[in-house]
């Protein structure tokens, strides 16, 4: 009975080759043998179900003859799972066996995901990685009317900064540049390292010149070599208009700076904003509440309503309800990077009088008589 490699690898028929990839990356991780939770028979029929689905003209074979496709060991052209691994043991992902024409490209990826061995590609983000600056964050206070209306802020920061005497290249002033002699410019060196499948090779970034590439023949004698070096610095920031609190804003590049040269990290502030004693913020519009009498309700009148704009005059109907609201249109916060604003409500809160004198009283005891 043919095996259902889709269901091995829990994807359905319509899965495309990247999910089909990612599917056998999670299950390999979980049932390798060298894993507590490793089970090698699980792990060869991961495998074998890979072979098939992982390959764009075997895939089309196997949905197209199912029971009646030979995969022959699950590698194809008479390659069994021990053909595998004597392959592996003897060349690494990279060859024939027996005659087969298999590509272990795919292998050598996953793997190297799951065990930590790969390329020069991933050598050189390893490089980029260590040397480049690290990110900084921070927390901005900014008071009602700075969030509304934007503001100019300076920030102080202690940190990794560029070096001024070499420019971040860690070379003294009229040192000769050189190729790094262990790297051969590469930024890269090989190693080699046993695992299951045999020896290994592997790239890291080169401890002499950190993954440059290249050397100095004398170190900058400021920053030791680093191009960077510990420095309080100003970072003068562009807050905009309509900016609220738990917001983040993403400065490029004015983190710490990298190792000798490298790119810098990035500044992330993250915005608090103190409350109003007169307006409560709710989006981009701006809620107030005004007290008014029963004799102001009843009759109506007008107010002169004030806003983060200036004040506006509101006319208050006969007939007003408490807690009704009336709508000031375009009297509220700007949306960030547009030139649209939000409202300004007014909520109408009628007070009724504790206290009456005689004549107040008279009169509404005329009232509840009508």
């Amino acid at each position: 009975m043919s095996k259902d490699y889709y269901s091995i690898l829990g994807v359905d028929k319509s899965a495309s080759q990247d999910e089909v990839k990612k599917a056998f990356r999670k299950l390999a991780h979980l049932h390798h043998p060298d894993k507590k939770s490793g089970d090698e028979a699980k792990f060869k029929e991961l495998n074998e179900a890979y072979q098939v689905l992982g390959n764009v003209e075997k895939r089309k074979q196997y949905d197209q003859y199912g029971a009646t496709f030979d995969q022959q060991g699950g590698f194809g052209g008479g390659m069994n799972w021990d053909d595998f691994m004597q392959g592996a043991k003897q060349g690494g992902f990279a060859g024939n066996s027996q005659g087969a024409n298999f590509d272990f490209g795919d292998l050598n990826e996953i793997f190297g995901d799951i065990f930590g061995f790969g390329g020069g590609r991933r050598a050189s983000r390893n490089s980029q990685a260590a040397n480049q600056g690290r990110d900084i964050e921070v927390s901005l206070e900014l008071t009602f009317e700075e969030a509304v209306f934007g503001v100019e802020k300076d920030v102080e920061l202690y940190k990794e900064a560029e070096c001024p005497d070499c420019s971040g290249t860690g070379g003294a002033q009229g040192a000769t540049e050189n190729q790094c002699p262990q790297c051969q410019g590469q930024g890269v060196v090989e190693e080699m390292t046993r695992s299951l499948f045999g020896m290994i090779r592997n790239q890291r970034v080169c401890p002499t010149c950190q993954g440059m590439g290249k050397t100095y023949s004398e170190k900058c004698k400021t920053c030791n070599g680093e191009g960077r070096f510990k420095q309080t610095k100003t970072v003068t920031v562009k807050i905009p208009a309509g900016v609220d609190s738990g917001q983040t804003i993403r400065l490029q590049g004015q983190g710490e700076a990298g190792s000798r040269g490298s790119q810098a990290g990035d500044l992330y502030l993250q915005i608090y904003v103190k409350d109003s004693s007169e307006f409560i913020r709710q989006g981009e519009n701006i809620v107030s509440q005004e007290v008014i009498n029963p004799a102001q309700a009843t009759l109506g009148t007008k107010l002169d309503i004030k806003t983060i704009h200036g004040e506006v005059e509101l006319k208050i109907p006969a007939g007003t309800q408490s807690s009704e609201a009336f709508r000031l249109r375009s009297k509220g916060v700007p949306r960030l990077n547009s030139g649209v604003h939000g409202d300004h409500l007014v909520e109408i809160i009628v007070e009724i009088p504790k206290k009456l004198s005689r004549q107040q009283k008279k009169l509404y005891q005329e009232l509840l008589a009508n």
